[in-house]
């Protein structure tokens, strides 16, 4: 599941122009930026596994008795994470498009000149659809055991704890901050 909701974010990276990439050459994701992609992400990634799953999950499961009162708090509060999640996207594609994909210098070109509220649903669309096409089969069932085992922390751990985690794995792939870079950006 963690994987299955960075890939797409990460794969976002390689639609910014090179220029973007030197602005942002400085930039670094903190916890918090992280977190908030997590938990702006949670319910697209949840509505993704709900339609890539159709027909896999039991009806008695997780996910059709408990998944909308666990995925509502995440809905909620997506207007508080987009912020971090819109500097997430914009650095990791800022740092994956430095010459990684010359056809996306079109597309980087015009999402530079989106502003940040026009770019909301084409990431929305975006990852829901690059999450619902990575999700096979046989995780289904996996995907659902994981939400119900997360279902009882408080949404912020669970933003806290996937980013905790996305930072151990990913940590070639994000350029996180150093505790006095975090201070800094304070």
């Amino acid at each position: 599941m963690i994987k299955t909701v960075i890939a797409p974010v990460i794969a976002l990276a390689g639609l910014a122009t090179a220029q973007t990439a030197q602005a942002q050459q400085q930039a670094c994701l903190g916890p918090a930026d992280i977190t908030d992609a997590v938990l702006y992400a949670m319910p697209i990634a949840f509505d993704a596994a709900r339609t890539a799953c159709t027909n896999r999950l039991a009806r008695s499961g997780f996910m059709a008795t408990k998944g909308n009162a666990f995925i509502a708090p995440f809905r909620t509060g997506q207007d508080k994470a987009w912020s971090g999640a819109l500097r997430l996207f914009k650095i990791v594609a800022a740092k994956k498009a430095d010459g990684e994909d010359p056809g996306a210098a079109n597309i980087g070109a015009i999402i530079a000149t989106m502003p940040d509220g026009a770019l909301r649903p084409f990431v929305d669309a975006f990852l829901g659809q690059t999450i619902a096409e990575e999700i096979r089969p046989a995780d289904c069932t996996k995907i659902e055991r994981g939400l119900e085992l997360i279902s009882p922390l408080p949404r912020e751990n669970v933003g806290g704890l996937i980013a905790f985690v996305v930072d151990i794995a990913e940590k070639q792939a994000l350029p996180t901050c150093t505790a006095a870079q975090t201070s800094a950006k304070r």
